[in-house]
């Protein structure tokens, strides 16, 4: 309720005190803090791989800190040219000379500024400047892998040819380049996975005018669970196919469902990383094998990834199944 407010000086001046006081007790207790000065430790297992005439690819292993690693920093010749968050330890450096000798760095950077020491200097040499290249490379054939582990995997590729010549390979892990090697170099070995995961893997060739071929073929793998942890709980054998409708596309998807001790009443389907639908059963859910039409009216040549996951009996959401690409009309 509004009304004339009584003033009291003295109960005024009592609350300054207090405030006063809290202030000095807060400033004592927040200079007493240890400050954190532990440097975090040195990036290890630096790599550089030119990928152009005029860029290099440069990746690293993961450092660890007493509080928390929040990012790297890459140096070229001693002075800083890239900055890159914690969740990432690879980044390309561009604007690089062809015909050029340059070497690199990584240090680890923390919340309160400390930069580790810097990794052991990787030199490389950047190509010459490609003559004319009008074609991309050609797709890499028969891509082919094992999960070592819960956390790595080993891939493998038949090479791909350039009217100039291959550069580099780059892995993609669902659309995201996650790993590069050199153009004569035809296998990769992944660390850093998740244990009872699914991946979905493909390779592209890249040539030094930066053309980057078509996909090689797809590979899925599931890493292996950690001991005493849950099955998995994803679909399998993710199919599609994709016709046109009159001015529409019809995606159908056919996939087998995964044992949860009891029927799945819905799945969750995702395009290009969102949340697009809840597939919900219009009566008994189907045993076995389900399959599901999903309508899109984009031009001819969207590319869409799509992958599922199912709602489990207790009401959470399962593991998603490997992912599938779809190029409406192709």
């Amino acid at each position: 309720m509004e009304g004339t407010s009584v003033q009291r000086p003295h109960a005024r001046t009592a609350t300054t005190c207090s405030a006063v006081l809290l202030l000095a007790s807060l400033t004592a207790c927040a200079g007493s803090a240890e400050a954190d000065t532990e440097k975090p430790t040195t990036p290890r297992g630096v790599t550089v791989q030119a990928g152009s005439a005029t860029s290099v690819h440069v990746m690293w292993e993961q450092a660890s800190d007493n509080k928390g690693v929040t990012g790297y920093e890459v140096y070229r010749e001693g002075r800083k040219s890239v900055s890159v968050p914690a969740a990432r330890r690879m980044t390309d450096v561009d604007g690089l000379t062809a015909s050029t000798a340059y070497t690199f760095t990584v240090r680890a950077r923390d919340a309160a500024g400390n930069l580790s020491a810097a990794s052991t200097a990787v030199p490389v040499t950047t190509p010459a400047a490609p003559p004319a290249d009008v074609a991309p490379p050609t797709a890499p054939v028969t891509l082919r892998g094992t999960a070592d582990s819960g956390r790595t995997a080993t891939l493998s590729w038949g090479g791909s040819t350039d009217d100039v010549g291959v550069t580099s390979y780059d892995v993609y892990q669902e659309d995201s380049r996650i790993h590069s090697v050199a153009g004569t170099g035809t296998t990769a070995r992944l660390t850093g996975l998740r244990p009872g995961t699914v991946y979905t893997f493909t390779v592209r060739a890249r040539d030094a005018s930066e053309k980057s071929s078509p996909d090689s073929n797809s590979l899925d793998l599931t890493t292996p669970s950690a001991p005493g942890a849950p099955a998995s709980t994803a679909p399998t054998g993710l199919r599609t196919t994709t016709k046109a409708q009159g001015a529409e596309f019809a995606v159908d998807l056919s996939w087998d469902q995964p044992d949860t001790g009891g029927a799945i009443p819905a799945y969750q389907l995702f395009l290009n990383g969102k949340m697009t639908t809840t597939i919900v059963w219009g009566g008994t859910p189907p045993a076995g094998r389900a399959t599901y039409r999903l309508t899109l009216t984009d031009p001819p040549g969207t590319r869409y990834s799509l992958k599922i996951r199912p709602k489990l009996p207790d009401g959470t959401w399962g593991d998603f199944s490997a992912q599938r690409t779809v190029v409406l009309g192709g």
